[in-house]
């Protein structure tokens, strides 16, 4: 319960430093970087070091490319049925078709999972939406611009994306045991996910652009929130029956609100920037209150 309340305290207060301007625009960008370089390093090394090493951590880093690919299929259709052009389509999918599984995602499994499980969202994370992202979202987002694409760039990107590198350092460390220190020091540096992730969301939260895209939104906030996790339950649990608990954290982050990263790079793309904005503004809140619904959903299995 405290954790729970941790977020919403986070929230509330980078609302409150953004609307009394105690912290400028680039406020949320230097929390993001602090947040990528320290905070999720240090989780990916504390964590995947402990993860057990099997075919079922496939389904995690499926995850993230499963509902990018299905959603890319369902925005072009519906977007062709609507006369939607390609940039409002690549905006669903770069915010829609990938969820929040690492600025929202990590404190809300370790607030309704437990720390134990955070390792399992590492991997939903940066094996599955950072690399669906880095690659094809990347392509994507090049070609609706009409730029071209750099092939040699966006491996560079993964290959030195520092939690990349940290989760495969953890695992290549996993027959070495970590001291009492270091265990202690990662543990602490990860302990400031939470409360900066959170800062940033709420600091870099948008709600004045929702005017005049309400039909994006519904066709984007409907996949990510209902369609997604939906698809990802029924792949997951429905066909085979079973339902441990890596696969209910797998779909929890199937049901994280539209990505921050991806928006982002929606918006330096020049591809619908408000309806990016408002994907977030909408999506992020309201999936504080969908997740819960999704937990005991699960927890019902």
């Amino acid at each position: 319960m405290e954790n729970f309340i941790l977020l919403g305290v986070c929230f509330l207060l980078g609302i409150a430093l953004r609307k009394a301007r105690i912290l400028d625009e680039r406020g949320p960008v230097t929390l993001n970087a602090v947040i990528i370089h320290m905070s999720l390093p240090a989780l990916a090394l504390l964590y995947t070091h402990s993860l057990p090493l099997g075919v079922e951590l496939l389904l995690p880093a499926a995850m993230a490319w499963i509902v990018f690919g299905a959603g890319y299929v369902l925005f072009s259709l519906v977007g062709k049925a609507m006369g939607m052009d390609d940039k409002t389509v690549a905006c669903l999918c770069l915010c829609a078709g990938l969820g929040n599984t690492s600025f929202v995602g990590l404190p809300m499994i370790e607030a309704f999972f437990g720390s134990e499980y955070l390792g399992v969202g590492m991997l939903c994370d940066t094996a599955g939406t950072f690399m669906a992202l880095a690659i094809p979202g990347i392509i994507l987002a090049a070609r609706a611009s009409g730029q071209a694409v750099d092939g040699l760039a966006v491996a560079r990107k993964v290959l030195l994306f520092p939690p990349f590198l940290a989760i495969l350092a953890g695992f290549a460390l996993q027959p070495v045991p970590y001291p009492d220190w270091l265990e202690s020091l990662l543990s602490r540096l990860g302990g400031t996910l939470t409360p900066l992730a959170l800062l940033s969301v709420g600091m870099a939260l948008r709600f004045r652009d929702i005017g005049g895209n309400v039909r994006e939104l519904a066709v984007g906030l409907g996949y990510k929130m209902l369609l997604a996790p939906l698809l990802i339950f029924m792949l997951y649990i429905g066909t085979t029956g079973q339902a441990d608990m890596n696969i209910r954290v797998t779909v929890f982050e199937a049901a994280m609100g539209p990505m921050i990263t991806g928006g982002i790079i929606a918006m330096s793309h020049g591809l619908r920037p408000k309806l990016a904005a408002s994907l977030l503004g909408v999506g992020i809140p309201l999936s504080f209150l969908t997740l819960p619904v999704w937990h005991a959903v699960l927890m019902a299995f």
